[in-house]
């Protein structure tokens, strides 16, 4: 019998993943030219849905982000260093503790609390440029491209906030994105979360929340990822696959007979990647390098 605990996850993962959906179908409403300029007809019951973090992207966009704002003042290189550290525990060590997710969620909230909407927005646009268009692995993009070039939809699906996923969905020219929602009112961010983070099982029921919504047939559907925190989400589609894996996904996918791409160090998908607790270090010396330039500027 399920615990309180697990009920009241479950229920915050079904409200995350159902918010999710909803503003990604409204942002994608509010511009259809993607669809119309597709040369082949529109395949209306099969998508691809993309991970962001270390699938499409190297790192982490919202750590990305982060750095972003901390040039411009919104916050200390203490308080960088205090959420990259966060982050690298809920990635590396935490994967689905209840405490490491709850810090995740409260440090997101900081982020935003008392913004205005447009105004994260317009920021993310400018971060995108700066610091993570040229973070994208060109791979992943071509993957994402075969399936526009198919026909079909290709949604990112991350726990980042969804307004700078659908940033980044837009300059890739995908269809649009599913991410974490954070309640707004009059245009402010108000500290609260819609749900929960978009994570593990909320992106699975954002999936199929979306699925339902737009008549698309899951069986044949593909996601990709490279955590094996998103195994309910590649499992809920017909086809799977992982991308730049970490060793429990490689391990799952070898066991299941899910395909595996490594665009880390162009050696063959058969073949054993580098473990991502290397791509957590490189993060870590990355946040280092940045503190110390810092320091160095003041």
């Amino acid at each position: 019998m399920a615990s309180n605990r697990e009920m009241e996850s479950d229920r915050l993962a079904q409200l995350a993943g159902e918010a999710s959906a909803e503003a990604a179908i409204q942002a994608a409403a509010a511009a259809p030219e993607l669809e119309a300029s597709l040369v082949v007809p529109t395949d209306l019951t099969a998508a691809a849905f993309f991970d962001v973090d270390n699938t499409m992207m190297m790192g982490a966009s919202i750590f990305h982000f982060a750095r972003g704002l901390a040039a411009r003042k919104y916050f200390s290189s203490s308080d960088l260093a205090g959420f990259v550290w966060q982050q690298l525990k809920f990635r590396v060590g935490g994967r689905e503790d209840p405490a490491s997710v709850k810090a995740s969620r409260e440090q997101a909230l900081s982020f935003v609390a008392g913004r205005s909407v447009a105004e994260l927005v317009s920021l993310g646009e400018e971060i995108f440029d700066e610091l993570m268009a040229d973070r994208i692995w060109k791979g992943t993009q071509a993957l994402a491209q075969m399936h526009l070039d198919a026909g079909q939809r290709v949604w990112l699906v991350t726990a980042t906030p969804v307004e700078l996923a659908q940033i980044i969905a837009r300059r890739l020219g995908l269809t649009g994105a599913l991410g974490t929602v954070s309640e707004s009112e009059d245009g402010v961010y108000t500290g609260r979360l819609v749900g929960d983070l978009l994570h593990g099982k909320a992106k699975a029921q954002a999936v199929r929340s979306l699925a339902a919504k737009e008549g698309l047939d899951l069986r044949r559907c593909t996601a990709y990822s490279d955590s094996s925190n998103d195994v309910p989400m590649l499992s809920v589609v017909g086809t799977a696959v992982a991308v730049n894996p970490d060793s429990q996904l490689r391990e799952i996918s070898r066991r299941k007979g899910w395909e595996i791409r490594d665009f880390r160090t162009g050696r063959k998908a058969a073949k054993i990647g580098v473990p991502s607790v290397l791509g957590a270090g490189a993060l870590a010396g990355a946040v280092a390098a940045t503190l110390a330039y810092r320091r160095r500027v003041k």
